[in-house]
Parts: C-alpha cells; structure tokens; sequence
C-alpha cells in the first residue's frame, strides 16, 4: 500500500511572461484613469472665470488643454481616485477568461 501525503499545495510563482501582462494591464489602467482625469479637471476649468487683468486671452485657452492632460497625469500617477485598481482587475479577468 503506498503511502499518500497530503501536501499543502506548492504557491503558484508566476512567470515572466504574466509579470509582463500584469505590468501592461496595471500602465494600461493608469493611463485610463489619467485620461478620464483629465477630461474632468478640463471640465472644471471650463467654468473657472478668470481675472480680466491678469488672465484670460489667447495664451491661456491654448494652454488651459495642457495644464488638465498634465493634471490627470499627475494626480493618477501619485495614487488618483482609485480607478485604475478597479480597471486593472476587469483587464485581468478579461485576460484570463479569452485564454482559452
């Protein structure tokens, strides 16, 4: 009669290839999250009334564009409203579930 011992299962170590997916799906869903950021910190600016001694003019509505792209940037990068966790895990599910 053999001997069976229940051996507590060894944890998965992942390889390099899922590391890699991980790390694409994590910047993929940052990027997201400073995209929707930004639109919404444009939005806001939209409706910001500006001094007409000190502001306004052509320079600043060029500008105003960039000013919420590098906000959003900014604000998803040092940890944002808590998008991109969110959106990573729906790119991961949709990754496992298409490997068939």
């Amino acid at each position: 009669m053999m001997d069976v011992a229940a051996s507590p299962a060894a944890p998965a170590v992942p390889t390099a290839q899922a590391l890699a997916a991980n790390k694409k799906a994590k910047d993929s869903a940052q990027e997201f999250e400073a995209v929707f950021l930004g639109q919404m910190t444009n939005l806001m600016l939209e409706n910001v009334q500006t001094d007409e001694q000190f502001g306004g003019g052509h320079g600043e509505e060029m500008f105003k564009g960039i000013l919420a792209e590098k906000l959003g940037k900014q604000m998803a990068k040092v940890g944002g409203i808590g998008l991109a966790p969110a959106v990573m895990d729906q790119i991961i599910k949709l990754q496992q579930g298409s490997k068939s």
